[in-house]
């Protein structure tokens, strides 16, 4: 958790650390004496009923007889099946990624004219502020890219002629330029990070009008700005899959909480960014690629289930790779039999891997989609389903797609702008009340005590 060693920490520090640590533990059993849902989730994994939306569902289970049943997981943007959805412009050879964003901020699918002018709006909102790159990303480079990216979008404030108008329209405009700037934030910060940090080349394209999302991102990373249509392609689906999931996930729940209070749009997505940055949140995908890379190192026969079996076994036993205990990829909070993200981009990939010539690291993924659920089932007590998460596939997307691991987490962000942006819209336009659960107090009553007769 920490990167640097309890050697390094003084004295003092370390014993205020064990008197925090003394006096914030918690009998665990009190959580079920008052029946807490910790996580706001049952036992099963059934989020605690916060909130209404109509710009997602997550389908996991279905009632029979008046009981819920785990069925193959389904995602509806705005009532629409994400798999429709998909396939819909890839039937067309059309890249996605704005008209799911038309789709979520506005409730229905565009029609070709109206989709021209939301990808123009985009476009011409693409335009980072004068001096920005040289003021705000290449004078403090940034070596988490994430802390870099809020911090960009908390000082775009500065430069808003109408900063804290909560009325939609102003939103609205400010969400759109988000969406619009956020690929030129993260791309410029990585250019500067290697730069400054790392000591590599530094080198910054201007956007292009005719092209996407996805595009620009592949087109702005590299040096000489080239890419296939495969590529965009499979970077687009990987937007679209991203771009929402919900309003119970963490960083669309803090987005819900955060405008609660009527604060300013850059403030709140500032907040979601630091959400979705959590390893628990936003992070899962650079460990999946990490935890493969450790795979294909020790495992002598990547066609031997016996062998691979007793590595993810060793794994849960916190003897190899991290020594966290988890398989990566493996499991979700909501989807028990399948996540339909992993399918929809597990089937992309596969064409990526044989056009990149990696058919055998797609192979070694598959298997282990087949064997984790295995091990996990018999060394562990599941209450679901265990199936692989879109992160399973989207670490293995993007280390084909050559991009750095620094930009895994705030390609995320690219994506999920526009899940949050939709919510925090639907949350200004409903007006309830600031978003406030409760805590029980278990702490015993104590006497004050004068400072003369403490000990």
């Amino acid at each position: 958790m920490y990167n640097f060693t309890f050697s390094e920490i003084s004295p003092q520090i370390q014993e205020y650390t064990d008197l925090c640590t003394k006096n914030s533990n918690i009998d665990p059993a009190l959580y079920g004496k008052y029946d807490v849902k910790r996580g706001l989730r049952d036992i099963n994994g059934k989020g605690v009923l916060a909130g209404l939306t109509e710009v997602s569902e997550i389908v996991s289970s279905v009632e029979i007889n008046g009981e819920s049943h785990p069925c193959e997981g389904k995602l509806f943007y705005r009532g629409i099946d994400v798999e429709d959805l998909t396939a819909g412009f890839l039937a067309e050879g059309r890249f996605g990624f704005e008209e799911t964003c038309y789709l979520l901020l506005f409730g229905q699918l565009p029609t070709q004219t109206e989709l021209n002018k939301f990808s123009a709006l985009l476009a011409d909102y693409r335009v980072l502020p004068t001096t920005f790159v040289r003021d705000v990303i290449m004078k403090s480079p940034s070596e988490d890219l994430m802390n870099g990216l809020a911090r960009g979008i908390l000082t775009l404030f500065s430069y808003d002629d109408y900063p804290n108008d909560v009325s939609l329209p102003n939103v609205l405009r400010q969400s759109l330029e988000l969406i619009a700037l956020m690929p030129l934030i993260s791309v410029y910060s990585y250019q500067a990070k290697t730069y400054y940090i790392d000591g590599g080349s530094f080198f910054i394209h201007p956007p292009r009008a005719d092209f996407s999302t996805a595009q620009n991102i592949l087109h702005l990373l590299r040096p000489d700005s080239s890419f296939t249509e495969l590529e965009a392609s499979i970077l687009d689906m990987a937007l679209v899959l991203h771009a929402e999931h919900g309003g119970g996930n963490n960083s669309t729940f803090t987005t819900h909480v955060v405008t609660s209070s009527g604060t300013d749009t850059y403030a709140a997505i500032a907040a979601a960014l630091s959400s979705l940055k959590g390893p628990k949140h936003g992070g899962a995908n650079i460990k999946v690629t990490q935890m493969f890379d450790d795979m294909k190192q020790n495992i002598k026969n990547p066609d031997d289930d016996g062998e691979i079996k007793d590595y993810l076994k060793k794994m849960l036993h916190k003897e190899v790779f991290d020594r966290s205990g988890l398989i990566y990829g493996m499991g979700h909070a909501v989807y028990s039999l399948s996540d339909p993200r992993a399918n929809l981009l597990k089937k992309a990939v596969a064409k990526l891997a044989a056009a990149k010539g990696l058919e055998e690291d797609y192979a070694l993924y598959t298997r282990i989609e087949k064997l984790a659920p295995e091990v996990i089932g018999a060394e562990r007590k599941v209450y679901k389903g265990v199936s692989a998460n879109v992160d399973f596939y989207s670490g293995f997307a993007y280390s084909m797609l050559g991009l750095p691991m620094e930009l895994y987490t705030p390609l995320f962000a690219i994506a999920r702008i526009a899940g949050w942006s939709a919510h925090r819209m639907e949350e200004l336009t409903n007006a309830g009340k600031i978003i406030r659960p409760a805590y029980k107090a278990v702490q015993e009553r104590v006497e004050y005590i004068n400072i003369k007769q403490r000990v």
